[in-house]
C-alpha cells in the first residue's frame, strides 16, 4: 500500500512540474511556428519555425495563461511578410500586429476566441474576410491604414458585443452591410477615407458616440439620430440634405395640370447631390408634344428616307464612277441649299450672324456635312526638331452628304489602323524631339495643367503658332493601333466650338495629342480664379458661352455617326478664346473613359465634384448624362460658384443641391445670381436661363431635353 502511495505521489509531482513549467499547447506551437515562417523569420527573441515552448521560454511579444497563448503583441516591430493561413490559436484573446509592413490578405480563418484584433498600419490587401462572423466575442476591431478593397462583408449579425471598429484609410467601396444594424454595443465607428457610398440608415439606431465617415461617397439624407452623435465627422461626402426622404409620390398623369413651379415640392433624389426638380413649362410642353407626334413623325421620316434611297440609287446607276471610285455628287446643290436654309433660320431666330457666336463659314459647313474620303494611302513625313511641318499628299475632294442620309453612303473604316492609314489630311505627325523643343523640354514654365487623362503643356512652333500638348499618362495610354484609331476618330470631330486636334505623336511607348492653344484658359479659371477675366463675363457673354458649349454637345450627340458622348463635361473642359467664345476640349475620349482606371477616376471625380448625373452611380453614362453636366456648368455661369466648394457652409457646398430648389422662386433666384453682374440682366432672361438649367438637371434622364432643344432655347435669348 505504501508503495502505491509513493508511486502516486511521484506521478503527481512529475505532472505538477510539467504543468508549472508552462509546456505550451501543441496547437499554439504549431500556429506560432507557422506565423513565424509566414512573417519571413524576423529577428524576434526566442521564436522558432519548429517546436519550442513559447510560454515557458518567454518568446518576445507572447503572453500565456497556463499552457495557452492568449496574446500576441508585436506592435511597431518592422515586421514584413504575410500572416499566412494558420492563425488557429485555440485560446488567444488579443492579436496586435499594427504599425508594421505586413502584406498579403487577412487569413480566411480567425480564432473565435479573439476579443481584440488590431492589424492597422500595414500593407494588407484583398477583401475583409467573412471569417469575422465567427468572432462573437470581439470587442475591438482595427484594420485601418491598409490596402483593403471591395465591400464590407455582411458578417455582423452575431457581433453584438463589438464596441469599436476602425476600417479607415483603405480602398473599401459599396454600401454599408445591413447586419451593421445588429451592432447593439457599438460606440466608435471610423470609416473615413474610403470610397464607401449609399445611405447611412443602417447606423441610425446604434449607440454611437464617435462616428467618422469623412471623405467617402455617402449621400443623403443623414438620419436625424446620427446628427446627435457627440463626435460626428462627416465632411467630404455629397450629402443631399439633413432631412429624411418621404416616400416618392406617384407620377401625375401627363394631361393633369402641373402645380406652379414656385409651390412645387422638391423631393430628395437618391443620388449623391441631386434634387428632383419640377419639370419647367417649356420642357413639359416639349415632352408631351414629342410623345403625341412621335409616331407620325417617324412614319413621315421613313417615307422620306425610302424615297431618297430610291432616288439616289437611280441616280448612281445612271452616273459613271470616277477614277478614285467616288460617285458623282448628284444632289449636292440641293443638300447644300438645305444646309444654308438651316443656318439662315438660326440667324433669323437669334437676330445675329451665327459667325459672331463662333460659327465660322468653313466650320458651319463641317457642322452639317460628313466628309467621306477615299481609302488611299497618305504619305506622312514626321516632323523632326527644327524641320518644317509635316507634308501630306492631299486626298480627293470630299463628297458632301446630308446628315439624314449619311448612313446610306458611309464608307467602311478599316478595323486595323496603321500610321499610313490615318484617314485625315490635316494632322501633323510630331516626334518626341520636336515636341520637347517646342515645349521647352516640358518645363514647369510651359505647364498648363493636369486632367483625368494626362498633363498638358504649352508649345510654340518656329512660326510662332501656339499649341497645347497633352501627354497621356500611363493609366490612360493604350496600344499603338488603338491610339491611331483614337486619333482617327478625334480628327473627324470638326466644329467651331470644339478644340481642334492639330497633330499627334506616338513614339517609344509615349503618346501625345496636339491641340490649338487658348490663352484665356478655361471657363473654370474665368469664373473662379481670374478676377480680371471674371469681370469680362457679362450676362450676354455668359449666354454666348453656354450657347457655344451647348452647340458643341449637340454636334457630338446629333451630327456624328455614331454619336459621341463626352463623358467628362465640366467648366474646366470649356476653353475660352480672346473673344470669350467657348471651345469644348477632351472630346472623343470615350474609349479611354469607358473602362480601366482612367474611367473609374473620371467617374469618381465627376461624382465627387458635383457634375455627375444620378445614373452615374450605377455606372451608366449616356447623352443625357452630358446634359446633366451641362446644366451644372450653366449653374456655375448663373451663380459664379463652384460646383463643389468645401469652404462654404455645409448646406451650400454642393451647388446642385443648394441651387436647384431655388430656381423657381424668383426672390431666391435673384439672390443667388453672381454678385459681380451687378443686376445687369433682365428678369425675363434670368427666368429663361433658370428654366433651361432646371430642365437639364431633371433626376430622370428621359425628362432632360436633347441638346438641340437647349441650343434653340439659348438662341432665343440672344
Amino acid at each position: 500500500m505504501g508503495l502505491h502511495v509513493r508511486i502516486f505521489v511521484m506521478v503527481m509531482i512529475a505532472f505538477t512540474g510539467i504543468f508549472c513549467t508552462g509546456d505550451t499547447d501543441l496547437l499554439d506551437v504549431a500556429a506560432i511556428n507557422s506565423l513565424y515562417a509566414a512573417l519571413g523569420l524576423p529577428p524576434l527573441q526566442g521564436w522558432k519555425t519548429t517546436g519550442g515552448d513559447p510560454c515557458a521560454e518567454l518568446w518576445q511579444g507572447v503572453a500565456c495563461v497556463f499552457s495557452n497563448i492568449t496574446q500576441l503583441s508585436l506592435r511597431g516591430m518592422n515586421l514584413g511578410g504575410e500572416l499566412g493561413s494558420n492563425l488557429n490559436f485555440p485560446s488567444i484573446i488579443e492579436i496586435d500586429l499594427s504599425n508594421n509592413h505586413i502584406g498579403g490578405p487577412i487569413p480566411s480563418t480567425l480564432p473565435p476566441t479573439l476579443r481584440n484584433l488590431s492589424l492597422s498600419g500595414n500593407q494588407l490587401n484583398g477583401s475583409i474576410p467573412d471569417a469575422l462572423s465567427s468572432l462573437t466575442q470581439l470587442l475591438d476591431l482595427s484594420l485601418s491604414n491598409n490596402l483593403l478593397d471591395g465591400q464590407i462583408p455582411d458578417v455582423f449579425q452575431q457581433l453584438t458585443v463589438l464596441i469599436n471598429i476602425d476600417l479607415s484609410a483603405n480602398n473599401l467601396s459599396g454600401q454599408l452591410p445591413p447586419s451593421m444594424g445588429n451592432l447593439s454595443s457599438l460606440s466608435t465607428l471610423h470609416l473615413q477615407n474610403n470610397e464607401l457610398s449609399g445611405f447611412l440608415n443602417v447606423l441610425q439606431d446604434l449607440p454611437l458616440q464617435d462616428l467618422n465617415i469623412e471623405n467617402n461617397l455617402f449621400f443623403g439624407p443623414i438620419p436625424p439620430q446620427l446628427l446627435s452623435i457627440p463626435n460626428l465627422r462627416k465632411d467630404g461626402n455629397p450629402f443631399n440634405t439633413t432631412a429624411m426622404p418621404s416616400p416618392p409620390a406617384a407620377a401625375p398623369a401627363p394631361v393633369a395640370m402641373a402645380p406652379s413651379p414656385i409651390q412645387a415640392p422638391w423631393n430628395v433624389a437618391n443620388s449623391p447631390f441631386t434634387v428632383d426638380a419640377p419639370m419647367p413649362a417649356s420642357a413639359r410642353k416639349s415632352f408631351i408634344s414629342k410623345n403625341v407626334s412621335w409616331i407620325a413623325i417617324a412614319g413621315f421620316l421613313v417615307f422620306i428616307t425610302l424615297g431618297v434611297c430610291l432616288f439616289m440609287l437611280w441616280c448612281f446607276k445612271r452616273r459613271p464612277e470616277n477614277k478614285n471610285g467616288i460617285k458623282s455628287d448628284v444632289g449636292v446643290d440641293t443638300i447644300s441649299l438645305h444646309k444654308h436654309q438651316y443656318t439662315d433660320s438660326l440667324e433669323k431666330a437669334s437676330g445675329k450672324s451665327i459667325k459672331s457666336l463662333g460659327y465660322g463659314e468653313q466650320n458651319r459647313r463641317t457642322n452639317m456635312i460628313l466628309n467621306v474620303q477615299d481609302e488611299q494611302e497618305i504619305h506622312v513625313n514626321k516632323v523632326s526638331a527644327g524641320s518644317k511641318l509635316a507634308t501630306l499628299r492631299p486626298p480627293p475632294s470630299p463628297l458632301p452628304i446630308n446628315l439624314g442620309e449619311k448612313d446610306l453612303m458611309k464608307r467602311a473604316i478599316p478595323t486595323k489602323v496603321t500610321e499610313r492609314q490615318v484617314m485625315t489630311s490635316f494632322l501633323q505627325v510630331y516626334t518626341i524631339a520636336s515636341l520637347q523643343q517646342y515645349a521647352n523640354s516640358f518645363s514647369q514654365e510651359n505647364y498648363i495643367g493636369e486632367g483625368t487623362l494626362g498633363v498638358v503643356y504649352q508649345a510654340e512652333l518656329p512660326d510662332g503658332k501656339q499649341l497645347a500638348v497633352k501627354k497621356l499618362d500611363a493609366t490612360s495610354s493604350i496600344g499603338h493601333e488603338q491610339f491611331l484609331q483614337l486619333v482617327c476618330n478625334i480628327s473627324k470631330i470638326q466644329h467651331a466650338n470644339i478644340v481642334k486636334l492639330m497633330g499627334y505623336c506616338a513614339e517609344n511607348g509615349q503618346q501625345f495629342l496636339v491641340y490649338d492653344y487658348f490663352s484665356n484658359r478655361t471657363l473654370h479659371d474665368a469664373l473662379h480664379k481670374d478676377n480680371e477675366l471674371h469681370a469680362k463675363l457679362s450676362w450676354n457673354a455668359r449666354i454666348r458661352v453656354a450657347l457655344g458649349a451647348a452647340s458643341a454637345l449637340e454636334y457630338l450627340h446629333e451630327n456624328l455617326q455614331p454619336p459621341v458622348v463626352h463623358q467628362n463635361f465640366k467648366s474646366a473642359n470649356v476653353l475660352l478664346n480672346t473673344e470669350l467664345e467657348a471651345h469644348v476640349c477632351d472630346c472623343g475620349f470615350g474609349p479611354l473613359l469607358s473602362s480601366g482606371s482612367a474611367g473609374q477616376l473620371s467617374g469618381r471625380l465627376l461624382t465627387a465634384y458635383g457634375y455627375g448625373a444620378p445614373e452615374l452611380e450605377s455606372g451608366s453614362y449616356t447623352k443625357q448624362s452630358d446634359v446633366f453636366s451641362f446644366g451644372v456648368v450653366m449653374l456655375e455661369l448663373l451663380t459664379g460658384r463652384k460646383s463643389c466648394d468645401r469652404s462654404r457652409p455645409h448646406g451650400e457646398q454642393f451647388l446642385v443641391r443648394w441651387a436647384v430648389p431655388q430656381l423657381h422662386d424668383i426672390d431666391a433666384l435673384t439672390k443667388m445670381v453672381d454678385p459681380s453682374l451687378n443686376g445687369a440682366y433682365s428678369m425675363k432672361s434670368l427666368s429663361r436661363f433658370a428654366d433651361i438649367i432646371s430642365s437639364c438637371l431633371q433626376h430622370e434622364p428621359e425628362f432632360r431635353p436633347a441638346m438641340a432643344e437647349v441650343v434653340q432655347d439659348l438662341l432665343r435669348m440672344i
